[in-house]
């Protein structure tokens, strides 16, 4: 029987955070593309590219397990209320900055730090959220998928707006709509209507139970594999995004909508591969289509690297888009799924972690390397380096199950007993 690709959105407090994300990371990834399309255009330094996004994922890096042990200490829904609030008045300084400042670049530099500061408390929330708010569990896959689908028409939506409004109407307000978009995700969670929450009792601190996931993640063989092969990708491949602005400068001798559509790209790719796995049938195995399509973005990569027709180039970005996003979406399920519950938050917390670190690392490794050997020849050895990882997978993948049951969590990592709040 065919699964419906939609099946999540039956639970109705998924459809309001569906909704109200939607809007809110339109607007977030209008700002990402005004924050690099001005870094670039002040600076043209393809290190400093680099550096912004250094400055929003490290910081996220080194804080997201503390924030993972929160998500499982205390109320996912009230941690993430608090950090999209927070969220917002850093989008409105940044709006402020931008609009009274010419040159901006390290006040954009600082308050993107501050952003990954929240994201680090943010992301683990939101993630081990998504679980809360199905009603039928076997409908995780389908959320998650469809997290990654919103993401990506987002990305494909969002850049190719901010584009246009850049050159019509300038870069500031880019950053006020992203502002503006807060409204949406905050109301969404307000009318969400969440079983009540029952606080745990917990006679451990918290640098013991941060201690526990990382031994969790290290002794889960199916785990600490995804996680070292996610490493492996967002160091030495995924970083190719943070060149699109040379690309379309330098390459194409483009504008900021040459820029817009090469971003939009990706997200169209991204879109397409993230309907394509939620509409993926439970008993598919999910580590055999994730070496298979990162082949296929490895390929797409290759041949984007050195063409210079402008709208092939376009549909090299969507073929090897379409492949890289199922390094994150299957990754995330896998770990969703095979995680054992009281352990849900902190490995989602280790799965943003790596992305959140390998990937800045990689930006700055892949910005100094396209300064020495060019753009186009760095973008080609990202491309060979996917397919080795698709071949690591390939040798792998009989080892990960993604039909496995959750893991079982040892007697001595064993979850405080929940107590019912005193008057």
């Amino acid at each position: 029987m065919k699964v419906s690709t939609f099946t999540a959105f039956k639970s109705r407090n998924y459809r309001l955070f569906f909704a109200g994300q939607s809007i809110s990371l339109l607007g977030t990834w209008m700002q990402k593309t005004a924050v690099s399309w001005v870094i670039y255009s002040q600076t043209h330094s393809k290190l400093m590219l680099g550096m912004s996004v250094f400055a929003t994922l490290f910081p996220s890096a080194l804080l997201t397990p503390l924030g993972g042990v929160f998500s499982d200490r205390y109320d996912r829904y009230r941690v993430l209320l608090l950090t999209q609030v927070l969220s917002m008045v850093q989008a409105v300084l940044l709006t402020v900055v931008v609009f009274f400042k010419n040159y901006a670049v390290w006040e954009i530099i600082l308050l993107s730090v501050v952003l990954g500061l929240i994201n680090a408390f943010d992301v683990p929330a939101r993630q081990s959220l998504v679980y809360e708010l199905v009603d039928d569990k076997k409908d995780l896959p389908n959320a998650v998928a469809l997290n990654s689908s919103m993401v990506n028409l987002s990305k494909l939506i969002g850049p190719a707006i901010a584009g246009i409004a850049i050159e019509k109407l300038g870069e500031v307000v880019c950053f006020g709509l992203n502002a503006v978009s807060f409204i949406a995700v905050i109301s969404s969670l307000l009318l969400m209507k969440l079983p009540k929450y029952v606080p745990r009792l917990h006679r451990k601190n918290i640098l013991t139970e941060l201690a526990e996931g990382f031994t969790y993640a290290k002794e889960t063989a199916s785990i600490r594999f995804i996680m070292i092969m996610l490493a492996m990708a967002s160091l030495l491949v995924l970083p190719f995004t943070s060149l699109m602005s040379v690309y379309a400068k330098d390459v194409f001798r483009g504008t900021a909508s040459t820029f817009g559509l090469l971003d939009s790209a990706i997200g169209l790719g991204a879109f397409i591969g993230a309907i394509f796995l939620a509409s993926l049938k439970p008993e598919r195995n999910l580590s055999k289509v994730l070496a298979v399509n990162t082949f296929v973005f490895g390929a797409g990569l290759i041949l984007f690297s050195y063409t210079s027709w402008y709208p092939l180039a376009l549909l090299f970005l969507v073929i090897g888009a379409f492949g890289m996003m199922s390094q994150i979406t299957i990754s995330n399920t896998l770990l969703q799924t095979q995680a054992a519950p009281a352990m849900r938050g902190r490995v989602m917390s280790m799965f943003v972690m790596v992305y959140a670190s390998a990937l800045p690392v990689g930006s700055l490794i892949v910005g100094t390397i396209s300064e020495h050997v060019g753009v186009q020849a760095t973008v080609l050895g990202e491309g060979i380096m996917a397919l080795g990882i698709g071949a690591l997978h390939l040798r792998h993948r009989q080892k990960i199950s993604p039909s496995k049951p959750i893991s079982p969590l040892p007697e001595n990592l064993a979850p405080e007993v929940a107590v019912a709040p005193t008057a």
